[in-house]
């Protein structure tokens, strides 16, 4: 199309100040498709916060003769994007966040890989559960919906899911295992959401860090590690917890990121030329739709009930 294309880093924080911008030719971005992460690198920055920042913001865009700005990320990076559509700048979006939680699209970009390593997880994990007879404890992400833990649990064969959509408690945890050691099965893996909501192991509200948007630092609550703790004491069964953390983030995308997320490139770049700003490209059965981002970050979009009693329905 004749377009400059320009690659702001480090996210919100690369257009706050002087400005941290540069311009991508075809060989910066050659070859980095079966690359994870980002080349222009991410922070946990909120401009959203001061109106200074937001206006900053406003300034290095015109600053940089900039006519239309791509904004990648989840609910946060979004929610800011479509703060500044509000202010008359011209903003589209592309859904990218492993939680899989924007509302609108069946699909974020992440989501599929990061389901992949629990997944490969735990058909590791179980063969020293099955050798040791113990129970395991697997923490993934998931701050307000279960999506990671529900669909990765289901395709490594989970023997328990916990997601924040579905409130338990220690008891009904520890029945579920006695019942299993009575049926003669000696061990057990459990998926939990470091989002969980279960009295004993606190609230998500009792962790005093919190990152720039007001979320708070879910690995410090460390869910998994107190929960195999709590379940040895309250059944004698010997546990133990493995965190996957950013490993979950890490390594090459999938089939399923790798193409939809040139889907979804692509049809930003038709947003911006159709001049459709305040939209982002939507999954929605096999087809890509533009949705407004408003709708997008309105609210979160939690796991479908009917999938996790699928899940169950194997436990």
């Amino acid at each position: 199309m004749g377009w400059t294309v320009l690659g702001v880093k480090n996210g919100w924080a690369g257009l706050l100040g002087d400005g941290r911008i540069e311009e991508l030719s075809r060989k910066d971005v050659s070859g980095i498709l079966h690359l994870g992460g980002t080349i222009l690198g991410t922070s946990r920055t909120n401009p959203a916060k001061r109106e200074d920042d937001m206006n900053q913001v406003a300034e290095n865009l015109k600053k940089y003769e900039i006519d239309a700005l791509v904004a990648i990320g989840g609910d946060d990076t979004l929610g800011v994007a479509s703060k500044l559509f509000d202010r008359g700048l011209k903003v589209v979006g592309v859904p990218k966040t492993m939680d899989n939680d924007l509302s609108e699209t069946d699909y974020c970009i992440g989501f599929d890989s990061a389901v992949q390593v629990v997944m490969e997880a735990l058909d590791r994990l179980h063969t020293t559960a099955s050798a040791h007879h113990r129970v395991l404890v697997v923490e993934v992400m998931g701050r307000d919906a279960g999506w990671v833990a529900v669909e990765g649990g289901l395709a490594g064969g989970a023997d328990l899911i916990l997601i924040p959509e579905v409130p338990t408690d220690l008891d009904k945890v520890c029945r579920h295992l006695e019942r299993r050691r009575a049926m003669g099965k000696d061990f057990s893996i459990i998926v939990v959401s470091e989002g969980v909501q279960m009295p004993e192991l606190g609230t998500k509200e009792g962790v005093s860090d919190v990152d720039a948007f007001g979320h708070v630092r879910l690995d410090k609550r460390g869910v998994g590690e107190v929960l195999a703790k709590q379940i040895e004491q309250g059944t004698g069964f010997e546990s133990r917890v493995t965190v996957l953390g950013h490993l979950q983030r890490g390594g090459s995308p999938s089939v399923t990121d790798r193409v939809n997320g040139t889907r979804f490139g692509v049809n930003a770049v038709e947003l911006v030329k159709k001049g459709m700003f305040g939209y982002m490209p939507a999954l929605q059965g096999k087809k890509i739709v533009p949705v407004k981002l408003a709708d997008a970050v309105g609210k979160t979009k939690t796991v479908d009930v009917e999938l996790y009693r699928l899940a169950e329905l194997f436990y």
